[in-house]
Parts: C-alpha cells; sequence; structure tokens
C-alpha cells in the first residue's frame, strides 16, 4: 500500500470540492463536477467502458462487458420511466435522435475509431491517467475531428434530417421516442417500451454469449484478468495480490478484522468493483444527472470546443470559429470553467485519479505506457479523428448517441450500437493487421 498516493488522494479530493465550491459560478457548475467525479471514479473502480465492450470481445473473447452495459442500458431506462411517467417529455432535454445515413455512418467510424485508441469519448479522460501518450494523442484528434465536423452536423441533411419520427422524436431532435409506439398499452407507452428494450437487451446478451461459447470451443477464448480480480473472494477482503491469486486459498481465517484494519481499507478504496457494481453505480449517477439537469450524458462536444480555443491563442477569432463551424461565437467565448459539460468532463479525470491514489496505483498506472512508437502514434491519432468526426455524424459518442439515448428511449441508440459494433470489429481487424 502507497501511503504517500493514499493521503494525496485524500488531500487532492477534499482541495478539489473546498476550491469547486468556492471558484465555480453556479451550484448546478458544482454539482456537474461532482457528477464528473462519480463518474470518473466508477469508470476506473470498476475497468469498465463503452469501448471495452467491443475491444475486449474482440481481443480476448470476453463478452461479460458487453452483457453488462445491455443490463445497464435497461436498469438506467427503467429508472428514467420514473420522471417521464405522468410527464411531459419534451420538458427534459431527451436525446431522441434522428435515424438517417449520418447516424450509422457515424456509428461506424466511431466504432472504427475507438479499436485503435482503446478508449471512447468518456475513456480518453480516464485513460489520460492510465495511458498518457495514447489518450493525450487521441484526445488531441479528437477534438480536431468533432470541430472539422461542427459544420456538417449543423447543416447537413444527413445528420438532421430523420427518415422516421414520432410525436415526442419531433419536439426533440426528431427521431423515433420508443413510448410514443406503445400508446394503447395503458401506461402512456412505458411498459411497451420497456418490454421492447428488454427483448433487445437481451438479445444482445444473447448473441455475445454465443459468440464467447465459439471462442470457447475454439480455443481462442483468452479472457481478461480484471474480470478474475474483480470476482475473486480473496482480492475482495486486500489479502492477496493479483499475482497471487491462484495460491491463496483462507488466508482471511486469520485477518484483523478492526474498523482501521489494512484489510477495511483495501475493501473500501482499493478491491476493484465488479462490472455489475459499477454498472448500477453509473446508473443511479445517471438518473441524478437526468432528474437534476433534465438531461442526459454527453462527452464529446468540448473536445472540438477546445480545439477552437486552441486556435484562439494563435490569434483565430472567435467569430472565424462561430463563421466555420456555423455555431455561435459565445460558444468559444465561454470562459473554461463555465461550460457545464467541461466541468464535467474534468471531474471525470480527477475522479480517475482520486481512485488511482487512494488505491496507491497512480505512479504505477501513468507510467504504464509512457513508451509509444511512431506508427502507434499514427493508429492512436487516426483512431482519435474517426471518432471525432463520428460523433458529429451521430450527434454523439458513447455515452451521447448509445448510453443517453437508449436510457432516454430512444430508437436512433439501438442503432447507433449496431454500425458500432460492425465499425469496432472492422477496426480491430484494421488494426491487428496494422501492429503486426
Amino acid at each position: 500500500m502507497n501511503k504517500l498516493e493514499n493521503i494525496l488522494g485524500f488531500i487532492g479530493i477534499l482541495l478539489v470540492l473546498i476550491f469547486g465550491k468556492m471558484f465555480l459560478k453556479t451550484d448546478m457548475l458544482f454539482f456537474r463536477l461532482l457528477v464528473g467525479l462519480g463518474l470518473g471514479y466508477t469508470l476506473t473502480r470498476a475497468y469498465t467502458g463503452f469501448a471495452g465492450s467491443v475491444n475486449r470481445a474482440y481481443n480476448t473473447g470476453s463478452t461479460k462487458l458487453a452483457r453488462t452495459m445491455m443490463f445497464m442500458f435497461f436498469i438506467t431506462a427503467l429508472l428514467n420511466a420514473a420522471f417521464l411517467f405522468k410527464g411531459d417529455p419534451s420538458s427534459y432535454g431527451l436525446w431522441i435522435n434522428p435515424i438517417n445515413l449520418g447516424l450509422m455512418l457515424g456509428a461506424l467510424l466511431f466504432g472504427f475509431g475507438m479499436s485503435f485508441s482503446a478508449c471512447c469519448a468518456s475513456g480518453v479522460l480516464t485513460d489520460l491517467a492510465t495511458g498518457f501518450p495514447r489518450a493525450f494523442v487521441t484526445l488531441i484528434f479528437f477534438g480536431l475531428g468533432i470541430f472539422i465536423g461542427f459544420p456538417i452536423q449543423r447543416t447537413s441533411s444527413l445528420v438532421r434530417r430523420s427518415w422516421f419520427t414520432t410525436e415526442v422524436g419531433q419536439k426533440t431532435a426528431g427521431g423515433v421516442y420508443l413510448p410514443d409506439l406503445f400508446k394503447w398499452d395503458g401506461f402512456e407507452g412505458y411498459i411497451g417500451a420497456m418490454i421492447t428494450i428488454a427483448l433487445l437487451a437481451s438479445l444482445v446478451a444473447f448473441v455475445a454469449c454465443r459468440y464467447e461459447k465459439y471462442r470457447r470451443r475454439k480455443n481462442t477464448y483468452i479472457g481478461h484478468p480484471m474480470e478474475e480480480i474483480q470476482e475473486s473472494k480473496d482480492y475482495v477482503l486486500g489479502i492477496v495480490d493479483s499475482s497471487s491469486l491462484a495460491t491463496s486459498q483462507g488466508a482471511c481465517a486469520d485477518e484483523d478484522h478492526a474498523f482501521f484494519s489494512t484489510a477495511n481499507y483495501n475493501r473500501l478504496f482499493i478491491k476493484p468493483w465488479t462490472l455489475k457494481q459499477g454498472a448500477m453505480a453509473m446508473s443511479i449517477i445517471f438518473v441524478l444527472l437526468m432528474g437534476i439537469t433534465k438531461a442526459g450524458w454527453g462527452a464529446s462536444t468540448p473536445y472540438g470546443i477546445w480545439f477552437g480555443k486552441f486556435l484562439m491563442m494563435f490569434g483565430v477569432s472567435a467569430d472565424s470559429l462561430a463563421s466555420f463551424t456555423k455555431m455561435s461565437s459565445s460558444v468559444f467565448e465561454l470562459p473554461f470553467f463555465e461550460h457545464p459539460i467541461t466541468v464535467q468532463n474534468v471531474g471525470i479525470l480527477i475522479g480517475t485519479i482520486f481512485y488511482l491514489l487512494t488505491a496507491g496505483k497512480l505512479k504505477k498506472e501513468f507510467m504504464s505506457e509512457m513508451h509509444i512508437t511512431v506508427k502507434e502514434v499514427f493508429l492512436f491519432a487516426l483512431g482519435g479523428i474517426t471518432m471525432g468526426l463520428g460523433t458529429r455524424l451521430a450527434n454523439g459518442c458513447n455515452v451521447g448517441a448509445l448510453y443517453t439515448p437508449i436510457a432516454n428511449f430512444s430508437l436512433s441508440g439501438w442503432i447507433f450500437l449496431i454500425f458500432m459494433v460492425i465499425g469496432g470489429i472492422i477496426g480491430n481487424t484494421f488494426a491487428k493487421k496494422a501492429s503486426s
């Protein structure tokens, strides 16, 4: 246990909370910071991420993360129904995204790109602390891709016009709001919508399970070592480290269970959460975000804004940026810590660092990927720019075009999932050949 890192972690998070409360302009911005802290901590401690649901399955054969994501989608949608039932859905900032060619192409590009960078829009933030060179290169080109995609998102009918729409969809961004299809069910369509989501999630989980069994039969199943650690009883009690799990048996019998024991500290702050624990935590955070801000989880748009702010440092005016992106100049003039999603994204990074420090893992994780080759830089850049462009075509990333729309009962999220997986398979196949 690295006591110096542990102490720095608790001091650091206390200072972040104090200064955040003192200097962030509004209570809502401070709430966004808290949400980001929770998301970053959860993503890192549960060793989970949306990109991993495809990449992990392709590279190891394990589909446990993908199946857990389906569970999370269903639970989050069910909890969100508490806000929407007997209410006015159009009063929320629902992400009922348009269904069109842009959605499909964007999902393909996003899936393709995340196979190279091994992260997505939220994952790149957590990876800044665990794989800095890879994440930093990805982030730069992610921002570039989003920035050059802004005018396409704002003006192209391929992105803005939906092939299908429903009543609530027409009041939002367009697209299909699942409860609109089941108005006859006696519960404003939410029973029918939840059954549909359950069926779709079950179908994806079934296909994932069959794929994993196929990999096992072909002896190409490797498995993910962290998944074994997450489920290990010995590691729960902090008695052994990951390298000795196989040889430790029954060691907890003689362990001191005093409140300030090493075992309790490991249980409370070090032991990785299981994937389901992470899914439940993210579902709860999402519902709190939805209930208080009346909007879902987004992550990618600020990266393009940050890229624009970077250009402003070299004399490019906000008006010039606005003219190119077809956005308001005020977006680029807004102070950095007054943009809600920016504050939330910074919180994700800080939440990641907090877990790694309190677990005594920051130095080890930060240094783990410090050496990268020129070829890897090129591949990470390719991953970043294709993901960035993909988000503008699909109106979001894995949280903005997948998780939030599904949780908001939008059919578009499921279509994004299909094409994102296809793109991920293509990308992983290409990446495997490129790295060999």
